[in-house]
């Protein structure tokens, strides 16, 4: 059975991500391959040591692109709880798809801006298709996920299935890829949120955050290696362990102190 972790890098900001995740993948002495997707805007120059695989934007109507660029998605659900930075593009987003043409037999995906704090090659033996909610304000987004980290059984012809509903008369995916693949995968599976922890839980929820129990971190909205970014104080230690996985150093996460604890 062939096996790889996967992520997705279409500009030079999330490349600097994926160089920490890469390293952070490598810190819990998984077995499975590590593969970057990227795009042709990317240099391979800046890109962690993985393996490479370069991946073109999805051939989607020139209607469908009109609707998902940043103005008009930005515009129609414009970002109230937080801020995207400025290298954002949302239609870069449904290149994750491509993850569906790859030559393994299971793959698990995670965003650029995540970290894996342990071990998690066991979600090779979950089904497709599992993600984890969108849990960060409130505990009434469980109905909804966040492909930040997902189970897939690659396969053509789920993906020549993906392209006719995705780019159908009139498409619109609010959420991008995530309202697609929630509307594709209808009876996804849920993970448990530590399996995909975004950062605002930190504030937001923190009696849900656990630090023995946390297995990913992602952070969703300001990212952590933005200067300056209008949450970097609230968000401090989660910013200093990001900044530790992208040096190379893997702190043990039982040795965080949890939010409701400081």
């Amino acid at each position: 059975m062939s096996k790889a972790f996967v992520t997705l890098v279409t500009n030079d900001g999330f490349a600097t991500g994926a160089r920490a995740l890469v390293n952070s993948l490598r810190a819990t002495e998984t077995d499975a391959d590590i593969v970057v997707m990227h795009t042709d805007g990317v240099s391979t120059a800046v890109l962690p040591e993985a393996i490479h695989h370069r991946v073109e934007l999805l051939e989607t109507s020139e209607a469908f692109n009109a609707r998902h660029a940043k103005r008009e998605v930005h515009a129609n659900a414009p970002f109230t709880k937080g801020r995207k930075p400025e290298f954002h593009t949302p239609l870069d987003n449904f290149a994750k798809l491509r993850l569906w043409q790859l030559p393994y037999d299971r793959v698990v995906f995670l965003d650029a801006d995540t970290l894996v704090l342990r071990n998690i090659d066991v979600l090779f033996d979950y089904p497709e298709f599992c993600a984890a909610p969108n849990v960060y304000e409130s505990l009434a987004d469980f109905h909804r996920l966040n492909s930040g980290v997902f189970t897939a059984r690659p396969s053509q012809a789920t993906f020549d299935a993906m392209m006719t509903r995705l780019d159908a008369p009139d498409a619109y995916w609010r959420r991008t890829d995530q309202t697609f693949l929630q509307e594709f995968f209808p009876d996804w599976h849920g993970l448990p949120i530590y399996y995909n922890m975004l950062q605002y839980v930190w504030f937001n929820l923190p009696q849900l955050w656990d630090w023995a129990s946390v297995k990913v971190v992602h952070y969703q909205y300001e990212k952590p290696w933005e200067r300056g970014h209008p949450r970097a104080e609230q968000l401090g230690p989660l910013i200093d362990l990001w900044y530790a996985h992208a040096e190379g150093v893997a702190p043990d996460p039982n040795s965080l102190v949890n939010p409701c604890a400081r």
